[in-house]
């Protein structure tokens, strides 16, 4: 009788091997060959699944970006305006271990996506769509009354964002200068500058 697999199950299977090879060792490091072994399958397997080794790092973009999609969702649940958006922007720069993880998955992809239509595409996409919420939650505060500020929303938007990527960066980079205190007071602080 023929064993049943579950394609869906094996594909995970696939993607959390990469995943875990590109947090330990970087996106240069998933080669096929890692990731089947990492997976505990041969070369010839993963074919079966995916098109090629770039499907399998898009499939792990994606499966991260998902997760933090998900928490997002319930620190989010409940809060709008500037609370809101603290709690999206602090979410975004890697204060514990998980978000410094995510932190090196993210910018190892920024250097491939250059060369991968595919990987540029999803992360054009999805920092669209972070940029949206971000613009968003500064309407909201702003109608509230509880930041005031003569600037484009739009703009602001892609300041706190440029800052986010920036301080994330410098803390993945120069941990004991930039520490997550200090990258928490910075984020805090510009937020807090929309108020006066």
């Amino acid at each position: 009788m023929p064993k049943i697999v579950n394609h869906e199950e094996r594909r995970g299977e696939v993607v959390a091997a990469a995943r875990r090879i590109i947090l330990r060792e970087g996106i240069e490091a998933a080669t096929t060959r890692a990731i089947a072994k990492e997976a505990g399958y041969s070369n010839g397997v993963l074919t079966h699944y995916f098109a090629d080794k770039d499907e399998i790092l898009l499939s792990a973009l994606e499966a991260s970006h998902r997760r933090i999609t998900d928490r997002l969702r319930e620190k989010l649940s409940g809060r709008t305006g500037l609370e809101a958006l603290r709690e999206l922007l602090l979410d975004n720069v890697p204060l514990d271990d998980e978000r410094a993880g995510e932190t090196g998955l993210e910018v190892g992809f920024w250097g491939r996506s250059l060369t991968s239509p595919a990987l540029l595409e999803v992360q054009r996409r999805e920092a669209a769509e972070l940029r949206y919420l971000v613009t968003s939650l500064l309407r909201c505060a702003a109608e509230a009354g509880e930041i005031r500020t003569d600037d484009d929303l739009e703009d602001v938007a892609e300041r706190l964002l440029a800052l986010v990527d920036g301080l994330s960066v410098h803390r993945l980079l120069y941990p004991a200068h930039v520490t997550a205190e200090r990258l928490e007071r910075l984020i805090l602080g510009e937020i807090d500058r929309l108020r006066d």
